[in-house]
């Protein structure tokens, strides 16, 4: 098999850097944080870390309201303190990419105070603004996603028009359609380039190009927030530009967009034939069931819709904006064949920091409860030893996740059976298979209901996985090799007899 660029054989692990570790004392984490925990990462054996924002921010939604996009937040550390970060990340053979906000700023930036200034303001066309509608109200029935049932505008009584923000009226919407904005952004990027990242992340990514006639959203979908909805040829040509920016520079630079589309038909056309994202999310395997015929035709769907275009997939089962994967599946065994399945697809699996410990949501009362959008429980700090405060002072800036101290990394490091091992042993399973890390996916239909198999295989290697999706054994007659890992550890290293247990998955070698 020819080398593959580093970005499609890579497990890319997203650190939320308020959450993961704080190295001085203050019950937020930072990015000397990260930098003092690199030896977990590199035990794990990850190939990339993805920091959640990083840049100089109010905080009022935690960092996705930038402004300054070349400046550290102080909450987070300094510029020397990321290019510290880098080097030793480099040291280790991890890659770092950094969440970039493209589609919007803080109403902090200084290119937004200026653009509220006054309608003759050079930089007023550097945002969507637009008159009332003939009745005097919002322009069009975009909605916002938080809080909930919110217009996407919000009226400025001293200039008479009405800006546009997908998300908190503190998020005004760039406009992408000036070219002043592209060069500015595009600035951006080349300065943390120049300073060693490997890529970005790119937030909400399709919805920086906006067709300028602003229509309403259908009726049936006005509930809808129309950054769940934007989907506009104009941010193809933007993403073209983005990435001949990043080609012109050496060690293969990539950006991966947040391409937030609940139909995975929509994401290929965002990878532009090649000359757009190198890689884009695609959201729906997050909100599956857990049923083999719901996961099968998933899997079946993105064969059809990437392999078409030559576009890699990616995988995500948790992140910082949703329930992570353990809660939403109910209990550890489903978690653990949810995390096989995740390293053995075709593509670009991204862990989210904490689920290699099994870690459910966090449960947040009312009085520190801190997120606009409600995601406080899955951004809970990643507890590290079994003492109290979990390596954190006390109280952390949120409440821990359950059971923290039996699922921290001190506590998982020592039990050789812990989620954490599982997830280790995975990545090293997936780093000395050819299969797993490239090869070709073929679906197996020989199997009984509730089972989902699939064969990986390259000229060299081979490797047939199996996952039960059953609260009860299945027998799988059909299926034959050496079990060389089993997600309960049942059966490793002998002939695999024929039935998968409750929630049980296994790789085996022919």
């Amino acid at each position: 098999m020819s080398a593959l660029p580093w970005w499609k054989t890579a497990v890319v692990y997203q650190i939320y850097p308020r959450s993961f570790a704080d190295a001085n004392g203050d019950g937020v984490g930072e990015i000397e944080g990260v930098r003092q925990h690199l030896d977990h990462l590199s035990w794990l054996g990850v190939d990339a870390i993805w920091l959640s924002p990083i840049f100089r921010s109010p905080m009022r939604d935690f960092g996705y309201d930038v402004a300054d996009y070349c400046d550290i937040d102080p909450v987070f550390g300094t510029l020397a303190d990321v290019d510290a970060l880098i080097a030793d990340a480099h040291g280790r053979g991890i890659r770092v990419l950094l969440d970039w906000v493209p589609a919007h700023t803080s109403s902090d930036h200084p290119w937004f105070v200026e653009s509220r200034s006054s309608r003759l303001s050079p930089k007023r066309d550097w945002y969507v603004w637009r008159d009332p509608d003939s009745d005097g109200t919002v322009p069009n029935n975009w909605q916002r996603p938080w809080p909930r049932g919110g217009a996407a505008w919000t009226f400025d009584e001293a200039t008479g028009q009405y800006w546009l923000h997908s998300f908190l009226p503190d998020q005004p919407d760039l406009n992408w359609e000036n070219p002043d904005v592209v060069r500015a952004m595009h600035e951006t990027l080349r300065f943390w380039l120049d300073r060693g990242v490997d890529g970005f992340r790119a937030d909400v990514v399709h919805n920086i190009g906006k067709d300028p006639a602003l229509k309403d959203a259908p009726a049936a979908a006005a509930h809808v927030p129309h950054c769940a909805l934007n989907h506009d040829p104009r941010t193809i040509d933007h993403l073209r530009g983005i990435r001949s920016l990043l080609d012109a520079y050496p060690g293969e630079r990539m950006m991966v967009g947040e391409v937030f589309l609940m139909d995975t038909s929509k994401i290929p056309p965002y990878y532009a034939d090649g000359e757009g994202l190198h890689l884009a999310f695609n959201f729906p395997p997050m909100f599956l069931p857990w049923k083999s015929e719901s996961w099968r035709g998933c899997l079946e769907q993105v064969q059809a819709e990437f392999d078409a275009i030559d576009a890699w997939p990616t995988w995500v089962l948790s992140n910082h904006d949703w329930p992570r994967h353990r809660t939403r599946l109910g209990n550890e065994p489903r978690a653990r064949a949810a995390a096989m399945l995740l390293l053995t697809v075709r593509g670009t699996p991204f862990l989210y920091m904490g689920e290699e410990l099994g870690l459910e949501d966090a449960v947040v009362p009312p009085e520190r409860a801190v997120d606009p959008g409600g995601r406080d429980g899955c951004r809970a700090p990643m507890p590290w030893t079994t003492s109290r405060g979990h390596g954190w002072p006390d109280p952390a800036w949120l409440p821990f996740p359950p059971k923290a101290g039996a699922r921290s990394v001190e506590a998982e490091r020592e039990d050789p059976g812990s989620m954490l091992h599982l997830y280790r042993r995975l990545l090293q399973l997936r780093r000395e298979s050819s299969a797993l890390r490239g090869g070709a996916l073929a679906l197996l239909d020989d199997v009984p209901p509730g089972v989902l198999a699939y064969r990986r295989t390259t000229p060299d290697d081979e490797r047939l996985v199996a996952i039960n999706f059953e609260e009860h054994e299945v027998a799988t007659a059909s299926l034959t090799g050496l079990v060389e890992m089993s997600t309960d550890g049942r059966g490793e290293g002998a002939p695999f007899v024929g039935r998968l247990g409750a929630d049980q998955a296994v790789v085996l070698r022919p």
